[in-house]
């Protein structure tokens, strides 16, 4: 029976169409590599490789294994990468949500001291636009991730971890950008931005409708991500309210940030799924709670 080894050989020779090629990548004498590819041929009992002066070629038998070999060394690989990421949660993968600026430098400096603490771990910051993270979570797209509340955390393990000022992003040449911190009701007269991409109830408490005089904020455009969001600040077409991490994440020339005195601020979460988190996801989670706490 073919060897995974064997079958790694098999797909470099055939993607190279050079055994000394091959031999090359694989760190393998030209003669070991052909002594490899002649055994598998001949405990399979077809010919793989079409051998010439010109090098190599896959033979109809060859062209259905290379297709059956690549799936078996991916099944391979990834039954190898779960018993090493069980193994106390030494080594594996880790997949960190987020929107837009996460949890500011709660986000980065959590990541960082993680892998400190774990340098064999590969740490993967996954990017979601308007509460999109809860999602990623449930359809196992990330691990573990940094929430902006109001959300939806039905099923999911969670812990506040930090809250955020409110701001509004004008235009630098808005009238209100010279001002030094404004009430939620002086911009209800302006168009704000929103998006449909997010639920109705995240939409609302973002654009604090009602307002406190009890209007409805002036809805202007719609965008699907924080770019196309910032441009349209930018030319004028709209205000936005963000937390203050992103007025620092987020800084351009053509944008004010103006402090929002009179509305609640952002609050975050870090949440996971408890049915199915790893040892890794809970010392992920252990250290934020360092860092918050500190």
């Amino acid at each position: 029976m073919a060897e995974i080894r064997q079958l790694r050989y098999f797909v470099a020779v055939a993607e190279r169409g050079s055994v000394s090629q091959a031999a090359l990548d694989l760190h393998l004498s030209q003669s070991a590599l052909s002594e490899a590819l002649r055994k598998l041929e001949v405990e399979l009992g077809v010919e793989l490789l079409a051998r010439s002066s010109r090098g190599v070629a896959v033979t109809p038998a060859g062209d259905v294994l290379v297709g059956e070999a690549r799936e078996a060394i991916a099944r391979f690989d990834a039954a190898l990468a779960a018993v090493r990421e069980a193994a106390d949660g030494q080594t594996g993968r880790l997949r960190v949500g987020f929107e837009a600026a996460g949890a500011g430098t709660l986000s980065t400096r959590s990541r960082a001291r993680f892998l400190a603490r774990f340098p064999h771990v590969r740490v993967e910051p996954r990017r979601y636009d308007w509460g999109g993270e809860v999602a990623g979570l449930r359809d196992g797209e990330c691990d573990v991730a940094f929430v902006w509340l109001p959300a939806d955390l039905t099923g999911l393990d969670s812990e506040l971890v930090a809250s955020e000022a409110r701001f509004a992003g004008v235009a630098v040449s808005h009238p209100l950008a010279a001002r030094a911190s404004l009430s939620v009701n002086d911009l209800t007269d302006e168009p704000i931005m929103w998006t449909r991409r997010a639920p109705r109830y995240w939409v609302d408490w973002w654009a604090v409708n009602p307002r406190p005089d009890g209007r409805e904020p002036r809805w202007g455009p719609e965008n699907e991500n924080v770019e196309e969001m910032l441009e349209q600040v930018a030319d004028g077409s709209a205000y936005c309210i963000v937390p203050a991490s992103m007025t620092t994440f987020y800084a351009r020339p053509d944008v004010v940030w103006v402090p929002i005195r009179d509305i609640d601020p952002l609050r975050i979460a870090v949440a996971w799924r408890a049915r199915d988190a790893s040892p890794l996801v809970a010392a992920f989670v252990a250290v934020v709670r360092e860092l918050a706490v500190g």
